[in-house]
């Protein structure tokens, strides 16, 4: 049994690109047969007044309907009359999609470089609210209008960045100086974020004109502005500019792990740190580095959480970090392949929306479909990446160096014919 286990986790790492996605795409097809089975037997035991009766048995919940809110519900029903793409549904989506990108890219960089970042979350919270107190404060003496615009916006989000590297800066010191396993000290810090803003909130930042905890409302100049014509309405709380910057970034994070220098020591930290070591890379530098980095882009996905979204920091901030780490795993942590990740959980989230709008199907079930669509989606990306670390899938047969065949007894033989022993 563990033979096979461990064959066909070797047949998942070797498996190219199209087989990967040609894998995805029949989990996908695999949790929707599932979810639909578990969606009609559901609807046995709901109360409803019309449904499909079999065998005497009222079966409330159409499957095909669910399924139909949940995907193109999101879109904002492209197939029906009247569709516009600037639609509330699609800048949800939309919405979602931008965040994810650069938490899933924060979880990406750290594990790239052979670490698990698990305190994404942290690193947001505490980048939203270095973001809005930055531009909140800012306001007061920079002009308003456009100059506020183009000042305001990139002053949040390197407030934004900086806090977030700061507080990712944080366990890659202790995994580096200390040997703290970063796993436990991220996990920790996600906690100590939550306690330190809600501390400062109450104590400095809470806006006292609103009843709910959160700091003043950042100028309307100030936020992320939308494209004119071909943009969204402001109401959506989404611009295509913020998309475009999650994009371009995404493109960036890709170029810089693949094309220079800091990416392959980085890169080779991960894969063979003794390697790297051998070949003058500094590990403790290059540890503190990559968790500086992905603290960053955590950090920057709360100045986009603050700027775009909300225009103030909120203390219920929602577990986007949390969400980028499965963004990551579908996305086999390649920055490239985060952005149709986190299109997918835009979907689900939008599409979740959308099935408690349109049907009776009760939101715990729906939360089930997602979590059946994640998860069959993501197994095999999971299983792979714990492969790739655990599993040795190098050739155990001895080759010469040459090319040449060894010898029945594994020693090999020179082109004359002799052993080589």
């Amino acid at each position: 049994m563990r033979q096979r286990l461990e064959t066909l986790i070797e047949r998942l790492i070797r498996a190219s690109i199209l087989e990967r996605v040609a894998i995805s795409i029949a989990a996908l097809f695999a949790s929707i047969l599932v979810g639909g089975v578990l969606v009609f037997v559901s609807g046995a035991f709901a109360s409803c007044q019309t449904g499909l009766n079999v065998a005497g048995w009222t079966f409330c919940y159409n499957p095909v309907q669910v399924y139909y809110e949940l995907f193109l519900g999101a879109l904002g029903h492209p197939l029906e009359g009247g569709w516009s793409p600037g639609n509330h549904r699609l800048a949800t989506t939309l919405q979602q999609t931008t965040l994810l990108i650069f938490t899933g890219l924060s979880f990406a960089v750290a594990y790239r470089a052979g670490l698990f970042n698990i305190g994404t979350q942290g690193q947001l919270v505490v980048g939203g609210l270095a973001t809005a107190v930055t531009v909140v404060y800012a306001s007061l003496i920079v002009p308003s209008g456009v100059v506020g615009t183009v000042v305001l916006i990139p002053l949040g989000v390197l407030a934004g960045a900086v806090a977030g590297g700061f507080f990712g800066a944080i366990p890659g010191a202790l995994k580096a100086y200390a040997d703290a396993n970063e796993v436990i000290t991220t996990i920790m810090l996600n906690f100590v974020a939550v306690g330190i803003t809600s501390t400062l909130l109450s104590w400095q930042f809470q806006d006292p004109d609103s009843p709910n905890p959160g700091t003043r409302r950042i100028p309307e100049y100030a936020e992320i502005p939308n494209i004119p014509l071909v943009g969204f309405s402001s109401r959506a709380n989404f611009s295509l500019l913020a998309l475009a910057f999650a994009v371009a970034l995404m493109i960036g994070i890709a170029w810089l792990l693949a094309r220079t220098s800091f990416g392959y020591e980085l890169r080779t930290s991960g894969v063979q740190p003794e390697a790297a070591a051998y070949s003058g890379v500094d590990e403790k530098r290059m540890i503190v580095t990559s968790m500086t980095l992905s603290g960053a882009l955590g950090g920057i996905g709360g100045a986009l959480w603050v700027l775009m979204q909300h225009g103030r920091w909120l203390e219920s901030v929602p577990p986007l970090g949390f969400d980028g780490i499965a963004v990551s795993i579908l996305a086999a942590n390649n920055p490239l392949g985060i952005g149709a990740s986190a299109f997918l959980f835009g979907v689900l989230d939008s599409g979740s929306s959308a099935i408690g709008t349109a049907t009776a199907v009760p939101p715990e079930l729906v939360g089930i479909l997602s979590g059946l669509i994640i998860l069959f989606v993501a197994m095999p990306e999971f299983f792979r990446m714990i492969g790739t670390r655990y599993v040795d899938v190098s050739s155990s047969d001895p080759v010469r160096a040459d090319g040449g065949e060894p010898d029945d007894d594994g020693a090999t033989t020179d082109d004359g014919g002799e052993r080589d022993d």
